[in-house]
């Protein structure tokens, strides 16, 4: 049955709500009426401080982190290893990665793994961007931190593949998380315990 609402204010403020992933109908309406309990200024800040993030909001030069400048605090941290890059699949798993502290080098982030069921190809991803990287003689090792699902394990083979001609080192994260498992709902210390143990990328391929 379609929901009726009492003004035209609150069905346009529910159906943006719910255009956000994991929220409903239900929780799209308590959302927004729990707006309505706040004070016109807490919503303004609460407003703009979306509009600031979409408009304002940079991507590293380097990595394609998120960040509010040119470069992310993490590529233009001097203690870092810059011999060593991560390739991730988004700006979550930067994050997770992070909490563990286990990690010391830089990151790559894809924006995405190859999924030809969602129209995802190779040229949709940072994939050039990160051949460069590896060309550049600074880069010595690459540690491949996708999903362990089937589009990660695609993606692995695929950046391999295109690598494997350089120089660089290949590694892989360690199976202690389980095949199918999303790294961003990885606990700490499986991830961290997972990329302190990786290992060469070639060696996979022989299992």
């Amino acid at each position: 049955m379609l929901q009726k609402y009492p003004s035209v204010l609150l069905e346009n403020a529910v159906n943006e709500f719910a255009k956000l992933p994991g929220i409903g109908r239900k929780t799209a309406l308590r959302l927004a009426l729990h707006s309505l309990k706040r004070t016109v200024d807490e919503v303004d800040t609460f407003g703009n401080a979306i509009i600031h993030l979409r408009k304002g909001i940079n991507y590293c030069k380097v990595c394609h982190n998120i960040c509010d400048t040119e470069i992310c605090n993490i590529c233009a941290d001097p203690s870092r290893d810059e011999s060593l890059v991560c390739v991730v699949e988004n700006i979550k798993e930067v994050m997770a990665i992070e909490n563990t502290g286990q990690f010391r080098g830089l990151y790559h982030v894809l924006g995405g793994i190859i999924s030809p069921m969602d129209g995802i190809g190779p040229s949709d991803l940072q994939i050039e961007s990160l051949v460069q990287r590896t060309q550049s003689g600074r880069v010595k090792e690459i540690v491949l931190a996708l999903s362990t699902t089937m589009e990660g394990d695609t993606t692995n083979f695929y950046l391999y593949r295109k690598l494997n001609d350089s120089k660089v080192k290949i590694s892989i994260i360690a199976r202690g998380i389980s095949i199918g498992d999303e790294i961003e709902y990885t606990d700490e210390i499986t991830l961290g315990r997972s990329i302190v143990n990786r290992v060469n990328f070639s060696d996979t391929l022989k299992l």
